[in-house]
């Protein structure tokens, strides 16, 4: 009924009738910590409290919900399929299950996050991994000397004064690449002389498909072979048999090692075949009876996942977690319905982008999702 007090105009938009409401639609609320059994409780419970909040608290219980599912995923088992079935991931029980490809960038090793992702490794909670040369180095540095917290606002040339290396607000003293090169170059000397005892056994064949001695992911392997440190992602791969890829391992200190090694050992050089590994990572994905991709950041990691999740003609299942915007078109910033559009994500997937930084909401993910049923199985 309307008031004749109101103009018409005025009424009809402010007090415009609403359709009836979808049935099953969920009610907006969220912790009421004035219950007491909202104090003190697990992660899985705060997340549970979080799906109905809205804005990123409902997509990281969405990601949540789709770590869980693609974990829990089994299909037959071993002794069901014939030999040329058997190529992709099984559990301990011999029963087939989904591929987890998981992305970082540097960034995350060089803070506290290290320690999750180690733990992931160690309790071989994923299948492979794919990093940045940061990523790779900053693990191997952290054995030899410590990252120092410092602060967003510290002066870059007063910094670059003192010798420190500012990483957001943590603080990396230059001494620790210098421990680095140490540790790096007589390691160096022996892959190289490795290769070239190789290379005078094979000749010719030692360029075949299938032989080089050394690829970014067997380089990366050996890097974890040599730590000898458990708090170390590299070594815990090396020990249960992940493969870690890295498709620009030199765009860092390893790139700086390498290339004054080449000086060092002239003429010859260690030959890294970025071929091979591609090769490596595009069979994990096609041998996969399915396939997860957990994105911690963006740029090359995203993609490189995403490509390899292509020659299946997509991922089952995909978690983004990062800040990257879509305006700008960049791949960083893209949602997962871009990759759907290239095949990289099936249609019928399900995947969730979680807009964070990944330190802020992936130790609770961890913990509602991995910890939590590492825990239950212990």
């Amino acid at each position: 009924m309307s008031n004749p007090a109101i103009p018409n105009l005025a009424g009809d938009a402010v007090l415009k009738a609403s359709d009836p409401v979808p049935e099953g639609s969920l009610l907006v609320h969220g912790i009421d910590y004035s219950k007491p059994e909202s104090r003190n409780a697990r992660a899985s419970d705060i997340i549970e409290g979080m799906r109905t909040m809205g804005c990123q608290a409902s997509s990281l219980a969405e990601a949540c919900d789709i770590i869980d599912e693609m974990r829990a995923w089994r299909g037959k088992h071993i002794d069901e399929l014939e030999d040329h079935e058997r190529k992709g991931a099984f559990d301990e029980n011999g029963y087939q299950k989904t591929t987890i490809f998981m992305g970082y960038t540097s960034n995350l090793i060089s803070s506290g996050l290290r320690d999750t992702l180690r733990f992931l490794a160690q309790h071989k909670m994923i299948d492979a991994i794919v990093s940045t040369a940061g990523g790779i180095e900053e693990d191997i540095i952290k054995c030899l000397a410590p990252t120092y917290m410092g602060d967003f606002a510290e002066p870059g040339a007063e910094l670059r004064e003192k010798g420190m290396n500012r990483i957001g607000n943590m603080i990396v003293p230059n001494d620790n690449y210098c421990r680095f090169e140490e540790w790096m170059v007589p390691i160096l000397d022996i892959m190289l002389e490795e290769q070239t005892q190789f290379a005078e056994k094979e000749g010719k064949e030692s360029l075949d498909a299938g032989t080089p001695f050394w690829t970014p992911s067997k380089f990366i392997d050996r890097l974890g072979k040599e730590v000898k440190d458990e708090s170390s992602v590299l070594y815990w791969c090396h020990k249960n048999q992940i493969p870690v890829f890295c498709p620009a391992l030199t765009d860092g200190s390893i790139g700086d090692m390498l290339f004054f090694h080449t000086f060092k050992a002239s003429p010859k050089q260690i030959r890294l075949d970025i071929v091979e590994d591609i090769r490596k990572i595009n069979s994990m994905s096609m041998n996969a009876y399915r396939a997860g991709m957990l994105i911690l950041g963006g740029g090359l990691i995203k993609h490189h996942i995403a490509n390899a999740c292509l020659m299946r003609n997509g991922a089952d299942y995909a978690v983004y977690i990062n800040t990257g915007q879509e305006f700008d078109a960049s791949d960083a910033g893209a949602r997962p319905d871009e990759a759907v559009s290239w095949g990289k994500i099936k249609a019928e997937a399900k995947s969730v982008k979680v807009y964070s930084d990944v330190t802020l909401v992936f130790p609770l993910i961890v913990a509602a999702t991995f910890a939590k049923k590492y825990i239950t199985c212990k």
